[in-house]
């Protein structure tokens, strides 16, 4: 074949489809091979046992082969065979091999004929055989039988199609002879994946079952169907001869007897038969190897280089090294704190694009759920009216208290602060979980060592827990501050300061047209004075039953106006119902308004902070007797509490965060930088703690083997020389030619036609010559350099089955 390297190549391939099986994984690359594709019953099984001289493939009805079976084929002076899933035991019966091989396939896919497109690895040494590597797959059928599932034909050729439509595979065609050619399933899903036929190559089976008087000639000689890469026939056993135990061997003596007296065939003879198949398959699965060089190279080195990184450590890796226990604990510990950190502060490498990290997980604790949870804590409307009313009647005693007392405030705030102890500390149990979720997360790169990583996550736990209730003192610590001063004097409190300005009020001129005053407003009543020198007041209007309502504003008037009404009907200002008030600006009406809503008083058809509970707290027949003066001013304390829970909210919100931060995360950080190492080595022995695990050994071992095999691949190509004489693919096949008779069924041969014209045939073992050349013949039919006109003799008349002298061997 030229040189040493393309001997090794096959090895090579089997070397590297044994490291990638072994850990699970193709490394990405698809290796050349041939996959053996055919209906069921068609012979495939019978090929491989004859390529092997053995009788150690599963037979029966329906789906015998159910799971692909990878076949190496290695060329060796001791014939033995060995499974990849059975490590270092040799079998040399092969009955047994055949019982392993229904063993390993019914422990994945069962008894019931179902299907598995996990492979079974088998390699075969023997002096009989030429280095070869193939992959028999389920025969393909249409009918389910058993308890196979209904699908069970689009399940094979979903197999067959993973295999196939690779294009480093190649693709062994079987079909039997006693069929018709156009209707091969083989053939068929060839065409489709393969519609070049570049990667095809057909194998014609049991030619001495066809009906007496017809062979397979057109389709041996290349002419019906075409592949370019030709036709093999070969003879298998009958079942009468494999139930008889038939020796293979003399099977093959057989075949080879069969195509010398077949008048059909005895001149192609030489191409024809099991051994002449097994070496064209190593000849083309050699070179199909070659051509694909320069891509497996290439897919070879960048599986090479990432590997390298992770390799590296293993190169001089001796497992009881104490230098190297101590060095790795300390790495993984530093590695340990470095992702814990990643993971809090965010990084922008590596950036997770499907799962929020622990950092980000707290973030929204912290300003989604906290505030969330803070909000959800509604007051009952109901029973707060009720409460702030009980406040102040008790505040009053037997007296009739004439102002809103700032006690019964104080003693409602105080009871609604207490109720933010629970939202605190429940944020302080979820950020907790958060970062035991966290640790463990961080702690999957100790997997490698399981005690470690064990004792690992039980000191940081148990730090958190430490950390827990210290966070949870302080927090509760910030809720009693809150409680131990109410500051009304908050920048962001309503409270109530008196307000003044000018208003104009409108009344009618034949009443005495519009007027402005001076207007003080207070906690208790509505006042108005000549000017602002409040010496001459004009009227008061306590604020008991008064409610606001919007006014539109006048067509002649620029000024913006509301009214003030009593509810109970009453006249509001002398005669009037109500009292129209106006402002130059919008503005100066919403700033009124709002000084109003803090005294009590609240715009006409909005209960502002009421539900339709509150509303039933005020009806007459409730147990709570609601006189006027009493229901504004709990009004006046439930906008007052409101307002000043509001600000103890966006405190906690804001101290919250900053507590946590700095007791417990932060805390953590520092812990595990600066004291983790320590509280590890007192844990035990260092030894122990460094135990591997039998996993990342195993994974040790598995990855080293396949760097050096991916290395020695590499060493390999590079010693195969561009100089490596090869045989490439063969040209299309010209079949323009051939003639086509409806009436005659494919591959059953009639009487032959005229000679034709001749073809261009290929120095490729694939294509055959043409049939009517002479033996010896130098020239060809448009060979340039021939000089000649080649001359085409007749076909020879038939001639009984006896071996006449001159015919070509």
């Amino acid at each position: 074949m030229g040189n040493r390297g393309m001997e090794d190549l096959i090895p090579l391939i089997n070397k590297l489809q044994d490291a990638f099986s072994t850990i699970g994984q193709t490394c990405n690359l698809d290796l050349p091979q041939i996959a053996v594709v055919g209906g069921q019953s068609a012979g495939k099984s019978s090929v491989l046992e004859n390529f092997v001289g053995r009788d150690f493939l599963p037979r029966g009805s329906g789906i015998v082969t159910r799971r692909p079976l990878i076949l190496q084929l290695v060329n060796s002076k001791v014939e033995y065979a060995e499974f990849l899933h059975c490590k270092g035991r040799k079998f040399v019966d092969f009955d047994e091999v055949r019982l392993e091989i229904e063993a390993e396939t019914d422990r994945i896919t069962g008894s019931n004929k179902g299907i598995s497109s996990i492979p079974i690895n088998l390699r075969v040494y023997s002096p009989n055989v030429l280095n070869l590597t193939l992959i028999d797959l389920p025969g393909m059928t249409k009918v389910a039988v058993g308890d196979q599932p209904v699908d069970i034909e689009h399940q094979i050729r979903e197999m067959l199609m993973q295999f196939i439509t690779k294009e480093s595979c190649l693709i062994l065609a079987v079909t039997p002879a006693n069929t018709d050619l156009a209707n091969s399933d083989a053939l068929k899903i060839s065409k489709e994946v393969d519609p070049q036929g570049l990667r095809t190559i057909g194998v014609i089976t049991k030619l001495d079952l066809m009906d007496e008087g017809t062979d397979a000639r057109d389709i041996l000689e290349n002419k019906l169907l075409p592949l370019r890469r030709g036709y093999i026939g070969v003879v298998n056993r009958s079942q009468k001869d494999i139930d008889g135990k038939k020796d293979i061997r003399a099977a093959l003596a057989a075949e080879r007897k069969f195509f010398l007296s077949h008048p059909g065939y005895r001149h192609i003879a030489e191409r024809m038969g099991t051994p002449h198949l097994q070496k064209t398959l190593n000849q083309q699965l050699t070179n199909h190897i070659r051509d694909t060089l320069p891509g497996l190279r290439s897919k070879l080195q960048s599986q090479v280089l990432s590997l390298e990184k992770e390799v590296e450590e293993y190169k001089n890796f001796r497992p009881d090294d104490p230098t190297r226990k101590t060095k790795a604990l300390l790495q993984m510990v530093q590695q340990f704190g470095v992702d814990f950190e990643k993971c809090i502060e965010g990084s922008g490498d590596q950036v997770d694009t499907s799962n929020l990290s622990g950092g980000a997980k707290i973030n929204r604790i912290f300003h989604e759920r906290f505030p969330f949870e803070l909000v959800k804590m509604e007051f009952d409307e109901k029973e707060l009216r009720r409460e702030i009313s009980y406040a102040i009647k008790n505040i009053h005693g037997v007296r009739t208290g004439l102002f809103t007392p700032d006690l019964a405030f104080e003693a409602i705030v105080k009871k609604q602060i207490i109720k933010l102890k629970e939202p605190c500390l429940k944020c302080i149990d979820l950020v907790i979980q958060e970062l035991i979720n966290t640790f463990r997360q961080c702690t999957n790169k100790l997997g490698s060592y399981p005690r470690l990583r064990e004792e690992t996550e039980r000191i940081v736990t148990t730090y958190v827990r430490e950390r827990d209730s210290k966070t949870k003192d302080q927090v509760l610590l910030l809720i009693d501050i809150e409680l131990s001063y109410i500051n009304t004097n908050h920048e962001d409190f309503i409270g109530f300061t008196t307000s003044k300005g000018w208003l104009t009020i409108n009344i009618s001129i034949m009443k005495g047209g519009s007027k402005d005053y001076w207007f003080v407003l207070t906690a208790e009543s509505l006042s108005w004075y000549k000017d602002e020198e409040e010496k001459e007041k004009k009227y008061m209007l306590p604020l008991d039953n008064l409610k606001l309502r919007d006014v539109e504003k006048g067509f002649m008037s620029s000024k913006h106006v509301f009214a003030i009404f009593n509810t109970e009907q009453r006249n509001v200002y002398k005669d009037l119902r109500q009292i129209e008030l106006a402002c130059d600006t919008q503005e100066d009406v919403d700033s009124w308004k709002a000084s109003f809503l803090r005294a009590g008083v609240y715009p006409e058809k909005d209960q502002v902070h009421q539900s339709p509970e509150s509303e039933d707290a005020m009806n007459p027949s409730d147990t709570v007797s609601m006189d006027p003066q009493l229901e504004r001013q709990v009004e006046t304390i439930r906008n007052l509490v409101d307002s000043y829970i509001g600000i103890v909210n966006k405190s906690i919100r804001d101290l919250m965060p900053k507590t946590i931060m700095h007791l417990m995360i932060n805390s953590a950080k520092d812990f595990i930088h600066s004291e983790l190492l320590a509280y590890l080595y007192s844990a035990g022995d260092q030894g122990s703690l460094m135990e591997e695990s039998p996993e990342q050994a195993q994974r040790r071992d598995e990855m080293l083997r396949m760097y050096h095999a991916l290395k020695e691949a590499l060493v390999l190509i590079g010693d195969i020389t561009t100089t490596t004489i090869s045989t490439p693919v063969p040209p299309p096949v010209d079949d323009h030619w051939i003639a086509k008779d409806p009436s005659r069924p494919p591959g059953v041969r009639g009487p032959t036609p005229g000679p034709p014209p001749p073809l261009n045939p290929s120095p490729a073992f694939g294509a055959p010559p043409v049939p009517s050349r002479p033996p010896g013949q130098a020239a060809y039919a448009g060979d340039p350099n021939s000089g000649v006109t080649p001359l085409i003799p007749s076909r020879p008349a038939r001639v009984p089955p006896a071996l006449p002298p001159g015919i070509p061997r």
